[in-house]
C-alpha cells in the first residue's frame, strides 16, 4: 500500500525530489521512511482536508451538548469527572503539560519526524475531531526539518500519549523544536489535546523504519549467503524448483527463486559430484529467510492499516453525529507482528553464524582454517566467529517478545497494555547487531573466494555482488585488525539489497 508519489522541486531541508500526497487512506511504510529522512515532502488532499473540518465541527457540536471522554470529562480514572464550562478552554493546556512527562534520552530527529507524518496522516482518516490547522503545521515541520524535542519512555502500547502531548505543547508553543522552521504556535484547547495524543504515531512510526531497513537486510543477506554458497562449492538442490513446489510456502518458495537467479542455476539443477548434501546454513535457508519475508509481509499489512486507521477513541462520527468510545487505540495486532517479525529476523541471523563456521572450516573450503594467511599458527578470521555470536547475542535479547508484558494503571481502569511501544524500539535496536552479524559473514565469503580464485560469471547477480564487496575490503590477508572490513561490510549490504530485488545501478 502506497499513496501517491510525485516529483516536485527540490525539499527545503533535504534536496528530496518526491512529494507525499498524505489522504489518510493510502501512506505506505517506504512513504513514511521518505518523510522522515526528508527525501520527500507531504501534501495533504483536499478530500482529506475537507474530512477533518467536517470532524472538527461535528467534535466541537458534539461535546457541546453531551459527555465526551477528553472533551468534557477528565482521562484515565477521571473519566467521570466534568470539566466546567467555563474552564473547558484551558482543560485541553493542561492536559497536554500534565502529561508530557516522556522520559529517557531524547529520540533521533527522523524517529520523530515519522511521528509527525504519521499523526497528520491519521488526521487525515477524518475520526479525530481535531482543528485541521494542526495537520497544515505538521506538514510545515515535515517540510522545513524541525521537530519537537521528544524523549524515549512514556508508552505502554495503549496511545503513545507522553511524546505526543510533548509534540501538542511543541505545537502550542510552551515545549522545544530542534532544528529551524517550527510552525507558528496554535491555540489548542480541550476539543485539541486527546484528539491530538490518542494515538499510537511514535511506535508505528519506529515500526515502520525497522521494518522497511530489515526487511531489505534480510534480502541482502541471502545474497551474502550466494557468495558463501560458491566459496563453499554448495550443490543447488536445496533452491530446486520441485523441492519448493511440494512444499509451497510463499516466502521460501521467493528465496528459492531468487537464489536460482542470484547464482544462476537451472530451475532442476544437476545433483553435485561431491556432497551429498550440504549443512544447514545453505540447505535450510529457504526455510529460515522465508519465513521472515512473511513475518515482514505481515508487520507491513498490520502498519499499513494503523497508519492510515482513524483509531483516535472517542471516535468523531460526522455522519451520525456521535462520538464513539472505544478501544481502537489498543495495539495488540501489532506487537504481536512486530515480535513473530524479530524471531524470525534472529534465525536468519543465526543461520549466517552457521554459514561463517562453514566458511572457517578446511572440510568445506579446501583451504586453511580460518581462511588464514601461509604463515603457521596464523588465526585468519578466527575472531569474527566470536564477533559474531557477540551480536547475535543482542539479538536474542532483542527478541524476548514484547507481548508478553503486563500492566495495570490509572487506579485500575486501564488493566492491560500490548507493549507494543516496546516491541518498536527493540526492532529499531535489532538493526545494527543484525547487520554486523551479516558483515562478518560477507568478509570471510570474500576471502575465501579471493583465496580460492574462485570468481562467478560478473553478469551475474552474485558476480555483481563481489565486484561491490572487493571494491570496499581490504585484500590483505595477513593476520590484521578486522573491525574496519566488518564495517565496511555492514554498510555495503543495502547496495546487496538492490542486487537482490535487480535494481542496482
Amino acid at each position: 500500500m502506497s499513496s501517491r508519489i510525485v516529483d516536485t522541486p527540490r525539499s527545503v531541508f533535504s534536496g528530496g525530489t518526491g512529494l507525499v500526497v498524505l489522504d489518510g487512506v493510502g501512506l505506505g511504510v517506504v512513504d513514511v521512511v521518505r518523510l522522515a529522512d526528508g527525501s520527500a515532502r507531504p501534501v495533504p488532499g483536499s478530500e482529506a482536508m475537507r474530512r477533518v473540518e467536517e470532524s472538527w465541527d461535528a467534535a466541537r457540536r458534539i461535546a457541546a451538548t453531551g459527555r465526551v471522554y477528553g472533551r468534557s470529562t477528565g482521562v484515565g480514572a477521571n473519566r467521570n469527572e466534568d470539566v466546567p464550562t467555563e474552564a473547558a478552554a484551558e482543560h485541553g493546556l493542561r492536559l497536554l503539560r500534565s502529561h508530557a512527562g516522556a522520559i529517557g534520552d531524547e529520540l533521533p530527529a527522523r524517529e520523530v519526524r515519522a511521528m509527525l507524518a504519521v499523526r497528520a496522516n491519521q488526521v487525515l482518516a477524518g475520526g479525530a475531531g481535531l482543528r485541521p490547522t494542526v495537520v497544515t503545521a505538521l506538514c510545515e515541520a515535515l517540510e522545513s526539518g524541525a521537530h519537537p524535542a521528544v524523549n524515549e519512555f512514556g508508552s505502554v502500547g495503549t496511545g503513545d500519549i507522553a511524546a505526543l502531548a510533548q509534540a501538542g505543547l511543541a505545537l502550542a508553543g510552551e515545549h522545544p523544536w530542534r532544528g529551524p522552521g517550527a510552525p507558528k504556535p496554535q491555540q489548542l484547547d480541550n476539543n485539541d489535546a486527546l484528539a491530538f495524543i490518542s494515538s499510537n504515531a511514535l511506535t508505528l512510526g519506529q515500526a515502520a523504519l525497522a521494518l522497511h531497513e530489515l526487511r531489505g537486510l534480510v534480502e541482502a543477506t541471502q545474497v551474502v549467503a550466494a557468495l558463501s554458497l560458491l566459496a563453499v562449492d554448495g550443490s543447488h538442490e536445496a533452491y530446486a524448483a520441485p523441492v519448493h513446489a511440494a512444499r509451497p510456502h510463499r516466502g521460501s518458495s521467493e528465496v528459492a527463486r531468487r537464489m536460482r537467479e542470484l547464482i544462476g542455476a537451472a530451475d532442476r539443477p544437476t545433483p553435485p559430484l561431491g556432497r551429498i548434501q550440504d549443512p544447514y546454513g545453505f540447505r535450510c535457508l529457504p526455510q529460515i529467510h522465508g519465513p521472515a519475508l512473511d513475518a515482514a509481509d505481515g508487520l507491513e499489512e498490520v502498519v499499513a492499516i494503523e497508519i492510515n486507521a482513524a483509531a483516535e477513541n472517542p471516535l468523531i462520527s460526522p455522519q451520525d453525529m456521535a462520538a464513539y468510545h472505544h478501544g481502537g487505540f489498543y495495539q495488540a495486532q501489532l506487537a504481536l507482528a512486530l515480535d513473530h517479525f524479530r524471531l524470525a529476523l534472529t534465525q536468519v541471523a543465526r543461520l549466517s553464524t552457521s554459514r561463517l563456521a562453514t566458511l572457517n572450516e578446511p572440510v568445506f573450503t579446501r583451504l586453511r582454517p580460518f581462511l588464514a594467511d601461509d604463515v603457521p599458527a596464523s588465526s585468519g578470521v578466527m575472531i569474527l566467529e566470536y564477533a559474531a555470536a557477540a551480536a547475535l547475542g543482542d539479538l536474542r535479547a532483542f527478541s524476548a517478545p514484547a507481548s508478553l508484558g503486563h500492566a495495570v494503571l490509572s487506579r485500575g481502569v486501564e488493566e492491560q497494555a500490548s507493549f507494543a511501544s516496546l516491541a518498536a524500539r527493540q526492532t529499531l535496536r535489532a538493526c545494527r547487531a543484525y547487520r554486523l552479524v551479516v558483515g562478518c559473514e560477507l568478509v570471510a565469503a570474500v576471502r575465501a573466494l579471493n583465496q580460492r580464485g574462485l570468481r562467478p560469471e560478473p553478469d551475474l547477480p552474485v558476480g555483481r555482488a563481489l565486484e561491490l564487496a572487493e571494491a570496499v575490503l581490504a585484500r590483505d590477508q595477513a593476520d590484521r585488525p578486522l573491525t574496519d572490513d566488518v564495517t565496511a561490510a555492514a554498510a555495503l549490504l543495502d547496495r546487496f539489497t538492490d542486487i537482490w530485488r535487480g535494481s542496482e545501478s
